[in-house]
C-alpha cells in the first residue's frame, strides 16, 4: 500500500473548514446541519491511513470532502476485496454501527484529502431528533447497499477491463481533477487481480486514448470513452445515487486557493488511526 500523504502546513491560520464540501452535509437543511455542526471536526486523511480494522469499535462517522476511502474485506491469506467506496457523496462509519458498533472490514484511505467527522453518539442523537436527517441517512444507506449489490455481481461476471473502467470512473466522480493518484498495485488490490493484469489493462486503455499513465497515477483523457468501455454496473450505481440523493454528482462550486490547517492524521502505510 502506498504511504505517500498530502502534507499541509502546521501553525498557519487559514479559512475555517467547509464541512459542506461533503454533499451529504450540503444537502441538509439549515436546522439539521446546525444540530451536527458544533460536533463536526475537520481533518486531513493521508493516503494509506487505516481508519478502522475489522471488528474495531466505531466511534466516529466520517464525511469525506475530497478524500476517498475504501471498505475492503481482508481474507485470512492477506488478500483484499473492495466492498464499497466512500467519497464526498456520503459518509461512512454508521451503517454497521447501529447495532454491533463494529467495523465490517478495513477502512483505508485510497485518495488523500480532507474530511469531517462527528462522534457516533452525536450522530445517533441527530438521527433520532431530526426526521429529515433520518430520511436522508436511510436514502444513503439504500444507495450504498445498491452499490455493494452491483459490485458483487460485477466482480463475478464482468471482465477486468470493464471493471477497471468502472472503478476509474467512480473515483473520477469523487474528485475535481483528471489526474488520479492510483498505482498499479493499489488498483490490483481493489480489483482483486494480479498487478500484471492491471498493468496490461491500463496499457490497453492508454493505447485506446482513454487514459494516460503518469508517474504515481493515471490521468483521465476521454471520460466518454471510459463510460462506453465500462460495464453496465457503473451506470446502475450512479443512477441509484442520483435517484435517492439528487445532486450527488452535481458540478462542484468554486474552491478557494487557501489550505486550512486542519489536523493531519498519521501518514504511514497501513497506519491505524487512533480512534
Amino acid at each position: 500500500m502506498p504511504s505517500e500523504a498530502r502534507h499541509r502546513p502546521f501553525g498557519v491560520t487559514r479559512a475555517p473548514p467547509d464541512h459542506r464540501a461533503n454533499r451529504f452535509l450540503a444537502a441538509l437543511d439549515t436546522e439539521d446541519f446546525a444540530f451536527l455542526e458544533p460536533q463536526l471536526e475537520a481533518m486531513i486523511l493521508p493516503r494509506g491511513t487505516v481508519l478502522y480494522e475489522p471488528g474495531d469499535p466505531i466511534r466516529y462517522t466520517y464525511f469525506p470532502h475530497d478524500a476517498i476511502v475504501s471498505l475492503v474485506d481482508v481474507m485470512e491469506d492477506g488478500r483484499l476485496a473492495e466492498v464499497a467506496m466512500f467519497g464526498r457523496e456520503g459518509l461512512f462509519g454508521l451503517l454497521s454501527a447501529f447495532v454491533s458498533r463494529e467495523a465490517f472490514g478495513r477502512y483505508v484511505v485510497q485518495i488523500p484529502g480532507s474530511a469531517s467527522r462527528v462522534p457516533l453518539e452525536h450522530m445517533h442523537a441527530a438521527i433520532q431528533a431530526r426526521p429529515a436527517l433520518q430520511r436522508q441517512v436511510l436514502a444513503y444507506n439504500e444507495a450504498l447497499l445498491a452499490q455493494a449489490y452491483h459490485t458483487v455481481a460485477c466482480n463475478a461476471v464482468h471482465p477486468v477491463e470493464a471493471r477497471c473502467c468502472r472503478w476509474i470512473l467512480s473515483t473520477h466522480d469523487r474528485v475535481d481533477e483528471d489526474a488520479l493518484p492510483l498505482t498499479h498495485e493499489f488498483l490490483a488490490e481493489m480489483l482483486g487481480v494480479q498487478r500484471s493484469t492491471v498493468s496490461a489493462t491500463l496499457r490497453g486503455l492508454q493505447t485506446s486514448g482513454l487514459i494516460e499513465q503518469q508517474r504515481g497515477g493515471i490521468a483521465v483523457i476521454d471520460r466518454a470513452g471510459l463510460e462506453h468501455a465500462a460495464c453496465e454496473c457503473y451506470r446502475k450505481i450512479r443512477f441509484r445515487f442520483e435517484k435517492l440523493l439528487p445532486g450527488t454528482f452535481a458540478e462542484p462550486g468554486s474552491v478557494g486557493e487557501s489550505q486550512p490547517a486542519w489536523p493531519v492524521l498519521p501518514a504511514a502505510s497501513r497506519t491505524k488511526l487512533r480512534r
